[in-house]
């Protein structure tokens, strides 16, 4: 295939995928941007829970209800997406997760309600990152699968930190945080329909997005004794670090007297460039190779949080580490988890690499917030660390099944 042009090609792949315009995906790209903002935000829910007198653990309970509701959603993305299309399916998910963020805004109490507009996150944000993926590798040809994946992961990286950006910004303004959510809900409703409109676009002239097709038992089954179960365990371990280290940075950040948006300033930049700019580079590598380095970066990266707490330079250097490590080695093993799938199983595969990420990003919380409540940040830290040597070994196991090959 060319490169991506200015006209839309129609041609197909023996994968079905196709050539899309740089002005379709870049629109699609923005939508993905626009809602993981709404996602961003929710890093801000300690400081919430913090000022309306509660603990880490609520506020852990609270992102940790989503898990519930991602669990629920992303095992059943693919019918709902069989049954609507994909564009209305993530259209739908942004009414969600609008619903979310208006509920956090319009909040004034610690009560229940804050455990359902968390569960209504997790609804909306399982949808989404469910399926946006597939749309990716659907228009998208197995060789640059993993590129333009880094492409819009990138773009959804970049929502995610400026979340919590936007808080920084509404507390300088000396607004209440929950401002943030209400410019998180405005950012979602813009953001689906910015995708609706790039999904008709896809199917303008033809459809070129077949079914999603949704996840049976055995689908499951076949999907877990493939290759592609390896690359789905390591991005929900690699959630259980991003979620928790990312939830709780504005505890760590009082902790040791720093600017928590100085940590997702850096992470975001450094998550983003790699992407953007290095991720064409490292999948011309073995993918095996690059995800024993980039899961040894983060290892590294949680031992600098741990030891070196007392330099704002070497807070930044720690969270520019993560996010070069985390942001390109979820690039390589995303792409790894279609390219591995079973024959017919892709859509199946990254559906199961979505679940596996939310179930980790938002599960994990309650456990790290009730070790900070117990324990104490750094208890938190070790746990996390433990989590990333498993990655690491499951990385070594790979390369080792490579060359016994």
């Amino acid at each position: 295939m060319t490169r991506l042009g200015k006209k839309t090609a129609a041609k197909e792949t023996r994968e079905g995928s196709v050539e899309v315009s740089r002005r379709d995906f870049v629109l699609l790209c923005l939508g993905g941007y626009l809602l993981a903002i709404a996602y961003g935000a929710t890093f801000l829910i300690p400081l919430m829970v913090g000022g309306r007198g509660g603990d880490e653990a609520f506020a852990g309970a609270i992102i940790s209800t989503a898990a519930v509701s991602t669990l629920l959603c992303v095992t059943f993305s693919g019918h709902l997406a069989d049954l609507l299309g994909l564009g209305k399916s993530v259209a739908l998910a942004a009414l969600f997760l609008t619903s979310s963020t208006l509920g956090f805004f319009l909040s004034s109490n610690l009560g229940f309600d804050l455990l359902l507009y968390g569960f209504l996150l997790g609804v909306g944000w399982g949808i989404f990152y469910a399926l946006m993926p597939i749309v990716v590798a659907f228009v998208i040809e197995p060789a640059r699968r993993i590129h333009f994946m880094a492409l819009m992961s990138g773009c959804m990286m970049a929502g995610i930190g400026t979340g919590p950006l936007v808080g920084r910004l509404v507390s300088f303004l000396l607004l209440p945080i929950e401002s943030a959510f209400l410019v998180a809900g405005v950012c979602s409703v813009t953001g689906g329909v910015l995708c609706f409109c790039a999904d008709r676009r896809f199917r303008k002239g033809r459809n070129v997005i077949p079914q999603v097709k949704r996840i049976s038992a055995r689908a499951f089954r076949k999907v877990a004794c493939s290759n592609a179960v390896f690359p789905i365990v390591m991005v929900g371990l690699g959630g259980c670090i991003f979620g928790s280290l990312s939830s709780f940075q504005t505890t760590y950040a009082q902790t040791f007297g720093f600017d928590y948006a100085l940590f997702f300033v850096g992470f975001m930049l450094a998550a983003i460039g790699s992407r953007l700019l290095l991720a064409g580079y490292v999948v011309s590598y073995n993918p095996f190779v690059s995800s024993f380095f980039l899961t040894s970066l983060i290892v590294l990266s949680l031992l600098m949080f741990i030891v070196l707490t007392d330099d704002v330079f070497l807070y930044v250097l720690s969270a520019v580490v993560l996010g070069g490590g985390y942001g390109l080695t979820y690039s390589v093993i995303n792409g790894l988890a279609a390219n591995e799938a079973p024959e017919g199983l892709m859509p199946q595969s990254l559906l199961l690499f979505g679940l596996s990420y939310c179930t980790g990003v938002f599960g994990f919380p309650i456990v790290a917030g009730g070790l900070i409540v117990r324990l104490g940040v750094i208890a938190m830290l070790y746990s996390l660390l433990v989590l990333a040597l498993l990655n690491v070994s499951i990385a070594v196991f790979r390369l080792w099944q490579q060359r016994a090959r």
